[in-house]
């Protein structure tokens, strides 16, 4: 079990696919990852020598952002929208779509599951 960045990456999958379970590397980023360190496209995790995952640690802890940092800088970045007052900030702290999406139907996933509401009658 190789464990790169704190996550530890499944043995059985392609390098490519194992990086991305790293949060905040996704395929393209893994691509890279594998074309500076040298490491074919077709190698599995379990098939990496120990000097190619330390290659790959170092890349990663040199270049990019990832797991723990990438989640503590999103969040203070929400936190500060949120304190700022502004509109992208209210739309946060009140837990509704922050991109223009629509409300009146869908949006269910920000704003949770559906609230009967007293005294309404159904439509016949």
């Amino acid at each position: 079990m190789a464990r790169i960045a704190g996550v530890n990456i499944p043995t059985q999958k392609r390098v490519e696919i194992a990086l991305t379970y790293i949060h905040g590397i996704g395929r393209t980023k893994a691509q890279e990852i594998c074309g500076k360190c040298g490491i074919p496209g077709e190698r599995r995790v379990n098939e990496m020598s120990e000097q190619e995952v330390m290659g790959v640690r170092e890349v990663i802890d040199r270049d990019y952002v990832v797991e723990g940092d990438l989640r503590r800088e999103v969040a203070m970045n929400i936190k500060r929208l949120m304190d700022l007052g502004c509109y992208r900030g209210l739309r946060h702290r009140k837990g509704l779509p922050v991109h223009g999406q629509r409300t009146h139907t869908n949006a269910r996933t920000r704003k949770g599951p559906a609230r009967p509401i007293a005294g309404k009658k159904k439509a016949v």
